[in-house]
């Protein structure tokens, strides 16, 4: 948790340090980090903005489980920050996870689908084509398995393109 904190920290301060426009990119590709076993946790995730206050991101997560999210976000800058934005959206995801039935003794795989929500900040520094965001996404798994992840926790690094 304290790690958190200093990362949220991290992202305020460096809204103090350089000063942008509202949203300083148009895409952004990199990776996100997950604190759980979300369905959709460590992975691959592509962020691009279809207007100047809504993005749409792409999640590709690979191992086990296999999941594949997409999300809508909404972005609204931070006054006086000088760059951070706070964002939120929903979405949906469907996972793909390897389970052994010992009736049949093989392997199996179980489809997952499910919903997920986002809330998180966003900052794109003004001098580099890098963005960070710290974000919580909760899922509600609805197919085959109901369950709900309250603790995702995830912090995404990209590499970012156009304007």
């Amino acid at each position: 948790m304290k790690k958190i904190f200093l990362a949220f920290l991290l992202l305020a301060g460096f809204g103090f340090t350089n000063t942008i426009s509202a949203q300083a990119y148009k895409t952004g590709l990199g990776v996100r980090l997950s604190s759980s076993g979300a369905m959709v946790n460590n992975s691959i995730s592509i962020k691009h903005f279809i207007s100047e206050k809504t993005a749409i991101e792409g999640l590709f997560s690979f191992g086990d489980p296999l999941a594949l999210g997409a999300l809508f976000e909404i972005h609204n800058p931070i006054a006086g920050t000088g760059g951070v934005n706070w964002y939120y959206g929903g979405g949906g995801y469907l996972a793909f996870i390897k389970t052994y039935n010992p009736n049949k003794g093989k392997n199996e795989t179980n489809t997952n689908f499910g919903a997920q929500g986002i809330i998180g900040l966003d900052y794109k520094f003004a001098n580099l084509p890098l963005n960070l965001s710290l974000d919580w996404k909760p899922e509600l798994n609805l197919v085959s398995d109901i369950n709900f992840e309250p603790s995702a926790i995830g912090f995404s690094a990209r590499f970012t393109f156009g304007k």
